[in-house]
């Protein structure tokens, strides 16, 4: 992420809840971004990620990291890789579609979380796959990098902002998509 993930993700990492959920002390505090992650992470049953996200985390993400099933999207053929826990990464080669099938088994009543990068989320916006996100704006430029909407078709959706939380150093805004 060109260097600033620390900045990106230093909202995150202040965040009780953020620590809680990898079973670790730490964080300096509990508000409105800590009760963010704990809602997010309590309605989330499985996830659907990008090989290049799954490829930065995979060296550095504790055991049971998800606490779900994850699917991530490849060309790689490899077998799941099953964590201590309840969290299993999948490698899905037939489409985005299968992923979100067997997201959709995985995951029960629960939501399916859809996490980077730009490729995956596009993929899935453009299917008229999704019908929440959230958007979460920390003050640091990138400077470069695949533009997340770009190539979106911008007549496939309403979109409706149905929640916005501002905390220190992110805000967090919540849209609902309908189809047009």
């Amino acid at each position: 992420m060109g260097g600033v993930s620390p900045k990106i993700h230093q909202w995150m990492f202040k965040q009780k809840a953020f620590w809680k959920h990898l079973n670790m002390e730490g964080g300096e505090e509990y508000g409105a971004d800590s009760k963010l992650i704990d809602d997010v992470l309590a309605r989330a049953g499985a996830y659907i990620m990008g090989k290049r996200m799954f490829d930065e985390g995979e060296v550095c993400w504790p055991e049971d990291i998800f606490k779900a099933d994850v699917y991530v999207l490849t060309h790689e053929k490899r077998e799941p890789w099953v964590q201590k826990g309840t969290t299993t990464f999948y490698f899905v080669n037939d489409g985005i579609e299968s992923a979100l099938e067997k997201a959709r088994q995985s995951a029960g009543e629960k939501d399916i979380r859809i996490q980077g990068g730009a490729d995956t989320i596009q993929q899935y916006l453009n299917a008229g796959l999704i019908d929440e996100f959230f958007i979460h704006i920390a003050p640091v430029f990138l400077g470069s990098g695949l533009r997340l909407f770009d190539g979106i078709d911008n007549d496939k959706y309403n979109m409706e902002i149905t929640e916005v939380i501002p905390s220190d150093l992110v805000t967090h805004l919540r849209y609902k998509l309908t189809k047009k």
